[in-house]
């Protein structure tokens, strides 16, 4: 009788061995989750535009999901404030968004159910804007003026702060300043009649400017633009005499910090796409600051309409270009307790938020927070959340917000 051979052949061998290393590979096509997600930006104001841009040419989020397990179909949504996109965030028809502190603290006054990702952009520079024929020259000069702001948004929070620190009060009405809505940036570089003033963001004041010759008087970080003449000295770099009485110096009178924002099921039963938004947005951000400011600035002229050598102005304000990492701090929260205060004086909101109420804002996205800090390279080193040599509030990450510190 013929003994059969029963062990396999070098061609079984490897026939077999190629068959297991390409299962895993099959088994996750098979498990892949489809799913879709919309995120709102707003491509006309700072750091967010240039980042979006990125991960949206690039497919980052996309491929950043694929890795955990999500085959994502991404609804990139533009939006020229952050009003409408607070109303579709809080009408169930937005997953992920992107707004100020201002909104932030109303949300959160009301009780409405947000979370806190990431820091969207940050340190913006605001700028008290006139025609080039003002007689206005410092803010003392508001008096009796009119002026166009964005009402409920960062804008008019920045005004508010500058009222504070340089005359005494937040809220314009004890000067007799009368605050008109301008719901656009482009509206409110423009100076329409009707307006004496009005407060810009930068790449739409660096762009007016150019265009149709407005002036800055002084700007939110405490310094003169070259329309001032005040106590401080005339033209532009002059140190406000109110700029250190600010809780948030050495970043300004006003600490802007926009936030990404999202919906329950981003950070639970699809926590892996809020893992996959941390991961890709940071990664855009590293790819950014490795390149020149003017180049950056261009990947997104067709939105702050500037040339190279304007736009990398306002990339050279960004906190996130600044800084080099996305994560929330111990700073960035307690500036949203500390706005809280000032709107009460500003006739805003009734109270200020409580602080144990700021940071329940973040826990659901602080394990997803860690996991993406730890996936893209842990930048910054721990050393690097609390140097106190930086030039922005810094604090340890939400991911060690048990250690956190109510602000005095």
């Amino acid at each position: 009788m013929k003994t059969r051979n029963l062990m396999p052949t070098r061609r079984q061998l490897v026939v077999g061995a190629a068959s297991v290393i390409a299962m895993p590979g099959i088994v996750r096509a098979q498990a892949r989750k489809s799913a879709k997600v919309s995120v709102g930006r707003q491509p006309y104001a700072a750091g967010n535009s240039p980042v979006t841009q990125r991960m949206i040419g690039e497919k980052m989020l996309e491929k950043a999901a694929a890795d955990l397990g999500y085959d994502l179909t991404v609804d990139w949504r533009d939006y020229p404030s952050a009003l409408p996109m607070v109303e579709a965030f809080i009408s169930g028809n937005l997953d992920i968004g992107m707004w100020g502190n201002t909104p932030i603290v109303r949300l959160l006054a009301q009780g409405q159910p947000i979370n806190l990702l990431s820091v969207g952009e940050g340190h913006m520079r605001f700028v008290l804007a006139v025609r080039k024929d003002s007689p206005i020259k410092s803010i003392a000069d508001l008096r009796g003026k009119t002026v166009g702001a964005l009402v409920g948004g960062d804008p008019y929070n920045a005004l508010s702060q500058m009222l504070l620190c340089e005359l005494g009060n937040a809220d314009p009405r004890s000067f007799d300043i009368k605050v008109v809505n301008t719901p656009t940036q482009a509206q409110a570089a423009s100076i329409p009649d009707g307006m004496d003033a009005s407060i810009v963001i930068y790449p739409a004041f660096l762009k007016a400017q150019a265009e149709i010759g407005i002036v800055g008087v002084m700007n939110s970080f405490g310094y003169s633009e070259a329309g001032y003449d005040g106590p401080a000295g005339k033209g532009a770099g002059h140190l406000l005499p109110g700029a250190k009485k600010s809780k948030f110096f050495p970043d300004g009178y006003y600490l802007h910090r926009s936030f990404w924002i999202c919906s329950d099921r981003i950070v639970g039963a699809d926590a892996g796409i809020g893992e996959a938004f941390l991961v890709a947005s940071q990664r855009a951000v590293a790819e950014l600051v490795k390149e020149k400011p003017g180049d950056v600035a261009t990947s997104v002229q067709k939105y702050w309409g500037l040339p190279p050598e304007l736009g990398a102005k306002a990339v050279e304000d960004e906190v996130l270009f600044q800084r080099g990492w996305t994560w929330p701090t111990e700073g960035d929260a307690s500036a949203i307790t500390q706005i809280s205060q000032f709107m009460v004086e500003g006739k805003l909101i009734p109270k200020p938020l409580e602080w144990d109420k700021v940071k329940s804002a973040f826990a659901k996205a602080s394990p997803l927070l860690k996991k993406a800090y730890d996936a893209t390279g842990k930048v910054p080193a721990e050393g690097g959340f609390t140097d106190q040599k930086a030039k922005d509030l810094r604090g340890l990450p939400a991911w060690q917000a048990d250690q956190w510190k109510a602000p005095a």
